[in-house]
């Protein structure tokens, strides 16, 4: 298993419209991109952050290159953050 991670600096104020850009790409998320189990919208009083599951980093990897995350979530999120994203992948042990 592998997570991609992205924190996300977003405003209280902006953040209903976050929620309305990940609950679009959610399910094309779990349904097109090979090797998806999961994806979670988590907030806290900090920032945002969307998690994404993936049988191998290799899948995460592949999804941080495709065009749905890079012309269609990150296109619809950039009018809302404050700060540029982080992206992290990981691997469970």
């Amino acid at each position: 298993m592998a997570y991609l991670e992205i924190t996300l600096q977003i405003a209280p104020e902006n953040r209903g419209a976050a929620a309305d850009v990940y609950q679009k790409y959610k399910q094309p998320f779990l349904a097109q991109i090979a090797g998806t189990t999961s994806k979670e919208l988590l907030i806290g009083d900090d920032d945002v952050q969307l998690l994404h599951g993936f049988k191998s980093i290799e899948g995460a990897k592949a999804y941080a290159d495709s065009a749905m995350f890079n012309d269609d979530a990150v296109t619809g999120l950039m009018p809302l953050l404050s700060a540029r994203p982080e992206f992290r992948i990981y691997a469970t042990a």
